[in-house]
């Protein structure tokens, strides 16, 4: 499986929901004693390879830091599921005996990135207003996510 088989024109979101999006932010939430944030993310990958499916789960949770801790933290929870048709898709995965699928480490960082980079835009209009405002998904090497 070589890295020049992978096409980004041969990939294509299909369908993509949010299926969980929580923000829970107390009523005497202080914004200014927020000094950073904590956050963690999720992500796993599905395959339908008759079909040429990919299907992307992502979750993030970010809860601020504050400088006083007498009171509750501001918490947003966010699941995503992207469905990709990769066209080629027989070219950059191997079915296995065992039906497990070995993906081509090019379309598993490609389809990282999307994943990440498409949530971090929908997180930074979705937290506009709260507690969580001043928080964006920072950028990471997406094969950091398949490992």
């Amino acid at each position: 499986m070589s890295a020049n088989l992978l096409k980004p024109e041969k990939i294509e979101i299909v369908d993509f929901k949010i299926t969980k999006g929580q923000i829970n932010s107390p009523f005497d939430f202080k914004e200014e004693t927020v000094e950073g944030h904590n956050f963690n993310v999720n992500f796993d990958l599905g395959f339908n390879v008759p079909d040429k499916l990919i299907k992307a789960d992502f979750s993030v949770t970010v809860e601020t830091k504050s400088k006083k801790q007498d009171f509750e933290e501001a918490i947003g929870t966010f699941s995503f599921v992207y469905v990709f048709y990769v066209d080629n898709m027989e070219e950059l995965t191997k079915l296995e005996p065992d039906n497990t699928v070995t993906i081509n480490p090019a379309l598993g960082n490609a389809l990282a990135a999307i994943t990440y980079s498409t949530s971090r835009g929908i997180l930074m209009t979705r937290f506009q207003g709260t507690a969580l405002s001043n928080f964006i998904l920072p950028i990471i090497n997406p094969a950091k996510l398949l490992e």
